[in-house]
């Protein structure tokens, strides 16, 4: 029976539920280390990252770093997407449970890096996220494609070309362990 995109998030969810969390802060440092690296080597100044969920890469620590010298932006909750918000404290809790900084009037289009999480990656280093679409249409309003980081907590990859044509590739995939490149 062929791999479809739903049974592998299903694969992927069950896979970061069941890991350990007495590793977790280890697993965050050696990510954060690593996604440091990748941006510090891009000598870009627009970001967007994300802010964590308690399933997903804690990447706070690069944030709170980067925004020194880097101008931050985080997904803002706009129906079916999102649009990009200065990182400013302090963050309320919205919908999902996603932390979020205030509304902005700014209309901000441009971006050089995107940070982005993942469930699941497939073979084109395509995205498989929580099913709701979010980081696809967001994507597609873009004019000027950013480059694009995924990051995971846990390595769910599969050699299977099985994501649609409007799911979002990344450039590069990061997890504790491993560092995956587009080709």
């Amino acid at each position: 029976m062929p791999l479809t995109k739903s049974k592998f998030r299903e694969k992927c969810l069950k896979k970061l539920a069941n890991t350990k969390q007495e590793r977790k802060y280890y697993r965050d440092s050696l990510l954060n280390k690593a996604l440091l690296r990748e941006i510090q080597s891009k000598k870009r100044k627009n970001i967007l990252f994300y802010y964590p969920l308690p399933n997903e890469a804690d990447i706070r620590k690069t944030l709170q770093k980067l925004r020194k010298k880097h101008t931050v932006y985080l997904p803002f909750m706009v129906g079916k997407s999102f649009k990009m918000v200065p990182f400013r404290l302090p963050l309320k809790k919205k919908k999902f449970g996603i932390f979020e900084a205030g509304n902005t009037l700014r209309d901000i289009k441009k971006i050089d890096i995107a940070i982005v999480p993942t469930v699941g990656v497939d073979g084109n280093l395509r995205r498989i996220g929580f099913g709701k679409g979010m980081y696809d249409r967001f994507f597609a309003k873009l004019k000027k494609r950013p480059y694009t980081i995924f990051i995971q907590p846990k390595l769910c990859y599969t050699n299977e070309k099985i994501c649609d044509e409007y799911d979002i590739a990344g450039d590069v995939l990061i997890t504790p362990t491993k560092k995956i490149t587009r080709k």
